[in-house]
């Protein structure tokens, strides 16, 4: 049988998130506000 796990991984190339990308996720974590209370815990999207 072949070892297959000796072969090295091919690399990746480097990749770049989009600016928009980036954008979103920026604006969604502003937006999410979380509060912790006595019966648990709240996640809330403020759009």
């Amino acid at each position: 049988m072949a070892k297959l796990y000796s072969k090295k991984p091919v690399a990746a190339p480097n990749m770049l998130p989009k600016k928009e990308t980036v954008d979103f996720l920026l604006n969604y974590s502003k937006a999410l506000k979380i509060v912790k209370t006595q019966n648990g815990t709240f996640e809330n999207i403020a759009n």
